[in-house]
């Protein structure tokens, strides 16, 4: 999916001076899992919040929360899965 591309390093959306575009879907999937609920105004049931997991000795309860989200959003899901500290997603729209 192709959509404005947010540089999360420099905070910006722009590129050589015009807005950045290109594919989206991963930056769509970082979205979804690194904010809580409510942080989006439109959709205030939307993402899952990951850093609420942290303390959590469940983590199968963030990928079933991710995999949920993911499908919401329109994703198809092949797998997700942790593997040591990493959330490890193979989805795309």
């Amino acid at each position: 999916m192709k959509d404005f591309l947010f540089d999360f390093a420099n905070g910006t959306l722009f590129k050589n001076g015009d807005l950045n575009v290109g594919e989206s879907d991963q930056q769509n999937q970082t979205l979804l899992v690194a904010n809580e609920k409510g942080s989006l105004k439109q959709f205030p049931s939307a993402c899952v919040g990951a850093a609420s997991y942290l303390e959590d000795e469940d983590t199968q309860g963030l990928v079933n929360e991710t995999r949920r989200e993911f499908i919401g959003d329109g994703m198809k899901v092949n797998s997700i899965a942790i593997n040591g500290s990493q959330l490890q997603v193979d989805a795309n729209y």
